[in-house]
């Protein structure tokens, strides 16, 4: 005999389940369905691992999955790759350069540069800036600029990062020059030395730039890869799973042939029986395509030879599966591989290279991986209750901030009525009553407000400088969405931490983002959670104008 169907109020919610979907369940009213997810938990997804949707994106409607090699399909080590490049870098300015042999005494911090950093060649400093292009944290060489200082460079003229003044750390790859120029300038002008700082810059820049365009740096991890890339046991089961739903794959990657080969071998080859060399995972190989102009040129394409490295003379009419293509424009490859516009998901690190450039040259939708949001995800997790009380604190300070204002205007009528003459003893003893108190009440709340805002600026830093002392957090810039926080948010349909997590959804999976809310929204949106004190109704004097 069959069991009893369990009615809708049976249902339960998955394991730390929001309170949103709890009550959804609640209301769930097909005993059919209420019965299936009783006895089927919600699929969880770890935190670090999930994807993260800013625009909705339909997989089953994408037909090809395309993906940059290196910090996409190629997890680095971050500190193995940034330490060679910074080393290899410092060697160039002595040696090519003629810097001083004092510099080579320099050590690369790791924790001292972050992506989303600017650098400012014209005063020398680096800083962090919201998405209202507000700088909030600033160093010079390693002197961490002062709140009077900072104004004054950042304040009083419009920050625009298009002029000449300003360079972008928008890649990993960048972070050992940000570091450099913040090092060589705290040494030499702690010497005494005085430096062009946009020289300096200049410098830095072509140095790193011929480490990695003449193949030093490329040849030194050719000969130890598996000490400067990691090899991700999921990666060739995500490949095959995106094979198996029907994807066409193809790799797009501005690294040469035998970089290419020699990366992709060792990631891919003999993992999966089905596919003998890392080439059979895709149906084109597109290599030294250089990006960004890959979206905006028109290059032609080439055929290589795999075994000599060298590039045929005529330009391809069809790409075949296993072979080799370098160079190349984003209209000719859409003939060419036959899908086109929103049937294309291209995956990439770079927001400028990868992401901005697929987004403004064509209908692609974009996935940008950030390697650094599994350690972000995880310290936020891991510090979830200061978050919460950091957020409540918040919230307390504002109503007391409304109450002081309240009080004080209060206390301000109070005090002019009584400058009045023609008021009668009762009535200015009535006032002076009134006055008194709304003074005690003023006294108190200042100094409520007062406790509160020390400590969510005392909280506020604790939980950002344990991620990063120099910089917090990488998403976030006080209170507000960080420059690179703003642009992961406009410009990536989704993102993750790498290629692998896709192994935990479906190749037909619908990412749905968040329902957006306005400010004026958010108090309903989110359960009252940040309006505590909504029940006891509107703050007095909330409908005053």
């Amino acid at each position: 005999m069959a069991r009893p169907l369990p009615s809708p109020d049976a249902v339960p919610a998955p394991q730390g389940a929001p309170a949103t979907l709890t009550r959804a369940l609640e209301r769930l009213v097909d005993p059919a369905a209420a019965e299936l997810l009783a006895r089927h938990p919600a699929h969880q997804v770890p935190h670090q691992r999930q994807v993260f949707v800013n625009r909705n994106l339909r997989m089953d409607t994408v037909e090809a999955v395309g993906f940059d090699m290196d910090y996409t399909l190629a997890i680095y080590h971050r500190r193995a790759i940034e330490e060679l490049s910074f080393e290899m870098t410092l060697d160039r300015l002595i040696h090519a350069c003629g810097y001083p042999e004092a510099i080579g005494k320099i050590q690369y911090d790791q924790q001292f540069v972050m992506r989303g950093l600017v650098v400012d060649r014209e005063a020398g400093n680096l800083f962090k800036m919201d998405r209202f292009a507000h700088v909030g944290r600033a160093y010079h060489g390693r002197r961490s600029i002062g709140d009077e200082e900072r104004y004054r460079l950042y304040r009083e003229e419009k920050i625009r990062l298009s002029s000449e003044r300003y360079a972008w750390i928008d890649t990993l790859f960048a972070l050992p020059e940000a570091c450099l120029y913040a090092e060589i300038i705290e040494l030499l002008e702690g010497a005494g030395q005085k430096l062009d700082y946009g020289k300096l810059y200049d410098d830095i820049r072509e140095a790193i730039d011929t480490v990695h365009r003449d193949g030093s740096l490329k040849a030194e991890i050719k000969k130890d890869v598996g000490r400067f890339i990691y090899k991700d046991p999921d990666l060739a089961a995500t490949l095959h799973k995106l094979r198996s739903g029907g994807k066409k794959l193809f790799v797009a990657t501005n690294s040469l042939w035998d970089y290419t080969d020699a990366v992709m071998r060792y990631l891919l080859d003999g993992v999966l029986p089905e596919y003998p060399s890392w080439r059979n995972y895709f149906d084109a190989v597109l290599v030294g395509v250089s990006k960004p102009g890959f979206f905006s040129e028109q290059r032609p394409f080439f055929e290589v030879d795999v075994a000599s490295g060298a590039t045929t003379a005529k330009e391809p009419e069809q790409f075949e599966r296993s072979h080799v293509y370098q160079g190349g424009n984003l209209l000719r490859f859409e003939q060419l591989f036959h899908f086109h516009g929103d049937k294309v998901l291209y995956v990439g690190d770079h927001i400028y290279g990868d992401i901005l450039r697929s987004r403004k040259s064509s209908l692609w939708r974009t996935c940008l991986i950030v390697q650094e949001l599994e350690d972000e995800v995880a310290y936020t997790d891991a510090h979830l209750a200061k978050v919460h009380r950091l957020a409540d604190l918040e919230v307390l300070r504002d109503r007391l901030g409304d109450e002081v204002n309240q009080f004080k205007l209060a206390l301000n009528a109070a005090e002019r009525r009584l400058e009045k003459n023609a008021l009668v003893p009762e009535q200015r003893e009535r006032l002076e009553a009134e006055r008194r108190e709304h003074k005690a009440a003023l006294d108190v709340l200042r100094k409520a407000l007062k406790d509160t805002t020390r400590e969510v600026d005392e909280l506020e830093a604790a939980v950002e400088d344990g991620f990063n002392r120099y910089w917090g957090f990488l998403f976030k810039e006080g209170s507000e969405n960080s420059r690179f926080g703003e642009q992961v948010e406009q410009y990536a349909c989704i993102y993750t931490s790498r290629v692998s997590n896709f192994l935990h959804y479906s190749p037909m999976q619908y990412f749905r983002s968040p329902r957006e809310a306005m400010p004026h929204e958010r108090g309903h949106a989110l359960g009252g959670r940040l309006a505590p004190f909504g029940s006891e109704g509107p703050p007095r004097g909330a409908d005053a104008g």
